[in-house]
């Protein structure tokens, strides 16, 4: 099997000499793959994963080779002490120990209680492949703090991406058969296995159905109150479960962005898949994509250099609308149509540019090839394969 090789496998290399990494992401986008091939740089190294029965006994009992450089613990997120019992392990770890704790549900455990971890680790979201990086896999580059320029060079052929979706097994076979099944069998394990053993769920046919019906839905701000009518359940249930599906890295939410403009929407969320080769039609798949690829963004800039970067949408009370704003330290700096061919009417990016202040106006676009800017407007009309290769 090829291995590809992953953005972010430089800097926790770099980070593992100073502080244990946790390597959160959803279930089967590489996260094992990836600390696997990290292992390969250390003489000895130690794997164990939680689900296996005779494995968790090595665990519970510290029982690895002496002399081991790299322990890779996958999973273990799923036994109930797991954060003081990493505590322990770091706090009295002996010849030098690496440490890489890797799962599929959030390692974000500074928002929880028990025993604090902070400062003892850095934590990295692994996102599913992305244009730039089936073709160059490199980890963002390094900033002063000011927005990195963006190097819109170079086309990608983004069919296999909007087909298949970013997750490495199937993108890599390339298989329609192989796609459907790994779909099904990825939606049983991350409802019967992770959300099951980890979180504390009632009604777990609701959660699934919940889930049924959110593909269908991408793109629009998500109604609450429709929802609870198709599933029978309160608004604040189907809330719950909404972050229940994003802890579990199922969807992701992209919220309203409201400051400094008025009559903004600021209650309505969009959630999109993190495998968006479930949503059916090219318009939201092809929007999902592109939020997906602008959140990796975001994530790797956070994770990888500590800068605060956001992913919101924009959309008023007059129906004025735009896909997707990115914003660098709490200030508006790039605005993000997707379309899938091109228009001429840059209504949306427009009014918000102008009121924002936000010079990076850009229309995507799937099926065109044309690219030039409006110079009335600002407005950069550009393809997809050209625009994302110049993300992460």
């Amino acid at each position: 099997m090829v291995v590809l090789k992953r953005y972010l496998e430089g800097p926790i290399r770099e980070d593992l000499d100073h502080k244990m990494v946790f390597v959160g992401g959803p279930r089967q986008v590489g996260k094992t793959t990836l600390a696997r091939e990290i292992a390969r740089g250390f003489r000895t190294s130690s794997y164990f994963n939680w689900d296996s029965r005779g494995q968790r006994q090595a665990v519970l009992g510290q029982r690895w080779p002496p002399g081991t450089e790299l322990v890779i613990l996958d999973e273990i997120h799923k036994y109930p002490r797991w954060k003081n019992f990493i505590k322990g392990v770091w706090d009295t770890r002996r010849y030098a120990e690496r440490l890489i704790v890797t799962g599929s549900s959030r390692l974000d455990v500074y928002r929880f209680g028990g025993d604090s971890l902070m400062g003892r680790y850095h934590h990295y979201r692994l996102h599913p492949f992305t244009a730039r990086e089936m073709d160059n896999p490199t980890a963002p580059a390094t900033t002063g703090g000011d927005p990195p320029l963006l190097k819109l060079e170079g086309r990608s052929d983004l069919e296999p991406l909007m087909r298949f979706g970013g997750f490495p097994e199937p993108l890599t076979a390339q298989s329609d058969r192989l796609w459907r099944r790994w779909r099904k069998e990825r939606f049983d394990r991350v409802f019967r296995e992770d959300i099951r053993d980890v979180e504390a769920v009632r009604s777990l046919s609701q959660v699934e159905l919940l889930a049924g019906l959110l593909p269908a839905r991408v793109a629009s701000p998500l109604s609450i109150q429709s929802l609870t009518e198709d599933i029978e359940a309160s608004p604040k249930t189907i809330k719950a479960w909404l972050d229940l599906l994003a802890r579990n890295y199922y969807v992701f939410k992209v919220p309203p962005y409201h400051r400094r403009l008025e009559r903004a929407l600021k209650k309505e969320t969009k959630y999109y898949l993190w495998d968006w080769s479930e949503v059916e039609d090219d318009g939201p798949r092809f929007e999902n994509l592109v939020a997906a690829h602008l959140l990796k963004w975001c994530h790797g800039y956070e994770d990888v250099h500590g800068i605060r970067a956001e992913l919101f949408y924009l959309r008023d009370r007059e129906k004025r609308e735009v896909d997707f704003l990115v914003v660098w330290e709490k200030r508006p700096w790039m605005l993000v149509e997707s379309k899938l061919t091109a228009e001429l009417v840059f209504t949306g990016l427009n009014y918000f540019g102008e009121k924002l202040g936000v010079g990076k106006r850009f229309l995507v676009t799937l099926h065109g090839t044309s690219d030039f800017e409006d110079r009335r407007t600002g407005v950069r009309t550009i393809p997809a394969s050209r625009f994302l290769m110049g993300l992460i």
